[in-house]
């Protein structure tokens, strides 16, 4: 059994943004691979599913990028999901836009939503990591990077990374991170 987290911020006025890139590939895989429809619970938006015979729950934290761990744990708590079969999916500004690269543990990075789950459930799960540039400075301008949306020419590359996840993540369940992240490197 996995728990599957799509991290971003909810309301309109961030769909489509940069920082929502883990709603939006969550959105993807509920479609592609036919999840129960979207529960609140857990401080979330939650689906039960299957993917390849694994069972798996799609999780969009409503909490607010910052405090993302609530959700987490209490929904890994209640399923007895342990941290290594946690997928945590989201935008990463040192990746340029186009890249996905996906490892098991590490830094948050500077990532609000990763140091709130590595305090709640320890940074030892999976992450699948989607590039979306990053601005020149810091700050404010960080700031209204990861919350502007894509041009049209990267959100063309974003809706090819994303295909690229829904596609390959059966793999990351049955074989583990090695295969799946070579797997991503053959893809790109």
């Amino acid at each position: 059994m996995f728990l599957i987290v799509g991290l971003g911020n909810p309301g309109a006025e961030y769909d489509k943004t940069r920082h929502n890139m883990g709603f939006m590939t969550a959105d993807a895989l509920h479609s592609a691979y036919k999840f129960s429809s979207f529960k609140s619970k857990f401080d979330g938006l939650i689906a039960e599913g299957n993917i390849n015979g694994e069972k798996v729950y799609l999780l969009k934290p409503q909490t607010y990028m910052n405090l993302s761990g609530n959700s987490v744990v209490k929904a890994a708590n209640f399923y007895k999901i342990l941290p290594q079969n946690v997928i945590v999916i989201h935008d990463d500004m040192d990746l340029p836009v186009g890249k996905i690269k996906a490892k098991i543990g590490g830094g948050a990075g500077g990532h609000n939503g990763l140091k709130s789950i590595d305090a709640a459930i320890t940074p030892n799960y999976n992450r699948i990591r989607i590039g979306v540039g990053h601005p020149q400075g810091g700050g404010e301008a960080v700031v209204n990077h990861v919350l502007s949306r894509f041009s049209k020419a990267d959100a063309e590359v974003i809706e090819k990374n994303i295909q690229i996840i829904c596609e390959t993540l059966p793999i990351l369940l049955k074989d583990g991170m090695a295969k799946f992240s070579g797997q991503l490197g053959m893809m790109k």
